[in-house]
């Protein structure tokens, strides 16, 4: 009896022993997941902005973590700040550890040049040469940013520019500094070169420039307009289009359009060195630009109009009161969002037109709401994208020119609102320029 239990015993002290061992052979490690939150909400940023990005970790047991940019370890925090001075791809990558494991997850961020998108305000200069304002789309200004990214200057009265092929053309009236044209990287606006010699014999005070490709760059000068190509360094005037008007040129189905002799806009094509087509008007013309659609609107006299690029009729055209425009500014007389213009006369006075509707509203006069706004220098610009007016005032003449603002007017609810003022950045603004209407 003694040993049947003996027996017994063993037996179920083996069985037991079999049970613990199978326990421990059927345990499975549970390795940590994790994902990457991305609370910016976007993968692209400009130089010196910045994304965050939030670890989310699930582990059943104590865990550590580690962020790190293209390989390199960057943060244990669970937020990571991502900032980079350089531009390009960079892959953000999270890893999480414990005792059975680890798991990692991986994004892609873009960085692009700070200057990519934005406004810029370009500064003729007072008595010196030219600067080069930025507004950030987040709404900070940085002024002479040509200077700050080259330790150099821009020519003398600087008049116009024009993006293109992912580089800035600078045009300045007078040269000096790093030539009457510079040729800039869009970005980051450090520069690729200027042209001072090969252009200060050929030209005549050259004040704006559009670009159909690297060797077709056109150049309204007091002779007319002027085709540069700087594989060659020649200059070759282009026929029918003298008396160019001293106002901004428009690129439309890769042709520059330009106005000549006030009441006649010319078209100019590639390896032509002759205008293609002409189209005359009743009235002078105060405005030129490119649609949102890539044909042109075209103010002249009372009337703005839309004309095909192709075949150059006129859509339509509006009679619009109050419009009207002054001869002495160098900037199109009208700005457009889509569908929906504004203009103001030279004056302080802002109306928005409707197209489709042809309706016209009197929006607001600045200087009811900003200090100082004495005299309107070169016509307003409209951002393309938020709709935000943009328009540069003086106090004044003499001394007065250093009391100035770029204000910043919202039209979209009832009641009209300064979004933002910045106070004396400008001398004698040449015009304002939204990176988005060159796309």
């Amino acid at each position: 009896m003694k040993k049947n239990l003996i027996y017994f015993s063993l037996f179920v002290f083996a069985g037991l022993v079999a049970s613990c061992s199978d326990d421990d052979e059927k345990y499975t490690p549970i390795p940590p997941v994790v994902s990457i939150e991305n609370t910016s909400g976007t993968l692209s940023v400009a130089q010196e902005d910045t994304l965050y990005f939030k670890a989310n970790i699930e582990s059943p047991i104590e865990s550590s973590f580690q962020w790190s940019v293209n390989g390199k370890e960057a943060s244990t925090d669970s937020i990571l700040k991502f900032t980079s001075e350089e531009m390009g791809k960079f892959e953000i990558a999270l890893t999480a550890k414990n005792a059975d494991g680890e798991h990692s997850a991986t994004t892609s961020v873009e960085v692009y040049g700070k200057y990519k998108y934005g406004t810029f305000v370009l500064n003729e200069g007072s008595g010196s040469n030219g600067t080069l304002i930025f507004i950030s789309p987040k709404g900070g200004i940085t002024d002479s940013i040509y200077y700050k990214a080259n330790g150099s200057f821009l020519g003398g009265v600087s008049q116009d520019l024009f993006i293109a092929n992912n580089k800035m053309y600078i045009v300045s009236q007078n040269g000096g500094g790093d030539g009457f044209l510079v040729i800039a990287n869009a970005e980051t606006l450090k520069k690729e070169v200027g042209y001072q010699d090969e252009l200060k014999t050929t030209l005549s005070w050259p004040t704006h420039i559009a670009v159909l490709g690297e060797n077709d760059i056109y150049l309204r000068d007091n002779n007319g307009v002027s085709l540069f190509n700087p594989s060659s360094k020649t200059v070759t005037f282009i026929k029918g289009t003298k008396n160019a008007q001293k106002n901004r040129m428009a690129v439309a189905d890769n042709k520059v359009f330009a106005s000549t002799n006030s009441k006649t806009i010319v078209t100019i094509e590639t390896g032509k060195d002759t205008i293609s087509h002409t189209i005359e008007f009743d009235d002078a013309i105060s405005g030129l630009i490119k649609a949102s659609d890539g044909n042109l609107w075209v103010s002249s006299g009372k009337k703005i109009m839309k004309i095909n690029t192709k075949d150059y009729s006129v859509m339509q055209e509006n009679e619009v009161e109050p419009f009207s425009s002054s001869s002495n500014m160098a900037t199109p007389a009208i700005s457009a969002k889509g569908d929906t213009l504004y203009f103001s006369g030279g004056t302080t006075k802002i109306y928005r037109h409707v197209f489709s509707k042809n309706q016209t509203d009197f929006m607001v006069d600045a200087r009811t709401m900003v200090e100082n706004a004495g005299i309107v220098y070169n016509y307003l610009g409209v951002n393309p994208m938020t709709g935000e007016v943009l328009l540069n005032t003086i106090k004044g003449y003499g001394k007065d020119y250093l009391i100035n603002n770029i204000s910043v007017f919202d039209f979209s609810s009832n009641e009209p609102k300064l979004a933002a003022n910045y106070e004396n950045y400008t001398r004698f603004p040449a015009g304002i320029f939204f990176t988005y209407n060159f796309e």
